[in-house]
């Protein structure tokens, strides 16, 4: 299979609060984006599960059911209101998901397999160059196994 592109997606710094994250990963198209410190080393991954993470109680993860708990979102939105200031760090997934410019479709594969991630960063000496998305590759993918159908 060809190399996918690797798709340009902004950074967050690690200090940036959640809400102003927010903005940029909404701004980009993307569900999620690189971390990045002082001197643009990747540290994480800050997305939509993130996001949701820092919004909702903890527990709310853990739960396999969570029918049997009330509450609305504007609960939460009022009683979560504090993550907006709150750095981007103290939420984001902070596993080693990258992958160097010259990545492999296995290598690829295993990390979305393994990891619950949506996008993985493709990085040069641990500096975020773009993303490939898991959507990009389950599309290269199907077209690839479609084709020797």
């Amino acid at each position: 299979m060809t190399q996918l592109p690797i798709e340009d997606a902004p950074t967050l710094s690690a200090d940036e609060g959640v809400a102003d994250a927010v903005r940029t990963l909404l701004a980009s198209g993307l569900p999620a984006l690189p971390v990045v410190d002082a001197e643009g080393r990747l540290l994480g991954l800050f997305g939509e599960r993130e996001f949701m993470t820092a919004l909702f109680p903890g527990y709310v993860g853990e739960l396999h059911y969570a029918g049997f708990v009330s509450g609305r979102l504007d609960e939460a939105l009022e009683k979560r209101a504090a993550c907006a200031h709150e750095p981007v760090s103290q939420h984001m997934n902070k596993e080693d998901v990258s992958v160097e410019e010259e990545f492999s479709d296995i290598g690829l594969a295993e990390i979305f397999l393994h990891h619950r991630v949506l996008v993985i960063p493709v990085v040069r000496d641990k500096r975020p160059l773009g993303v490939i998305t898991r959507e990009a590759f389950f599309r290269r993918l199907t077209q690839r196994f479609l084709e020797r159908t």
